[in-house]
């Protein structure tokens, strides 16, 4: 026959394991969620610079460009107003001066890797050679496009701070060298990190 007083001893132990094994338990399941707010609340939010685009060549182009990082994927979103209807060229330029009434002051392409002028995403092409916007006939137009190539606020080679934005009057052709004779610059805008 059992012992009584060893059964008891027992289920006093075993409820207390029990106890103690809950609040281990507990505490782990505690601890990991605060780990995962801390890790939320600790990521770095989404990187983001923008351009103010301003008229040149006696132009009345206004406009904004964004670019916003998320992940190794940067979308810019240009906007523009004020603009004659037709098709207009945009690029990132060498340097964000926009203090040219002409807008020259930007200096040519932005083009890090040394190739020709060309379409984004065909053959060789600049990191600067966005494409063209459509502008409707009240004067506005956008163009967005997503890139892995370009990065903002690193201060590398491909790093788009301090670059200009640059409306042309015209289309790219996608060939002529070294700008595809996109025409005048109309619009300007430094590229700058947002806070």
């Amino acid at each position: 026959m059992e012992d009584p007083t060893v059964k008891k001893s027992l289920i006093t132990l075993g409820t207390k394991t029990s106890f103690f094994l809950l609040i281990g338990i507990s505490f782990a399941l505690i601890s990991c969620g605060r780990v995962q707010q801390a890790d939320v609340l600790s990521a770095p939010s989404a990187k983001q610079a923008i351009a103010t685009i301003g008229p040149a060549s006696d132009s009345s182009v206004t406009g904004i460009a964004t670019f916003t990082q998320n992940g190794d994927q940067i979308t810019l979103t240009i906007e523009i107003q004020g603009a004659s209807p037709g098709i207009h060229a945009v690029h990132i330029h060498e340097s964000g001066d926009c203090s040219a009434p002409d807008g020259t002051s930007t200096g040519g392409h932005w083009n890090p890797t040394g190739v020709a002028h060309g379409k984004w995403g065909v053959g060789e092409f600049h990191l600067g050679d966005i494409g063209n916007i459509t502008v409707g006939e009240d004067g506005t137009g956008s163009i967005e496009l997503t890139t892995d190539l370009w990065e903002i606020g690193t201060g590398s080679d491909v790093d788009v701070v301090g670059r200009g934005i640059v409306v042309h009057a015209g289309a790219d052709d996608f060939t002529s060298q070294p700008s595809g004779a996109a025409g005048a610059r109309v619009g300007c805008g430094a590229i700058v990190l947002s806070e």
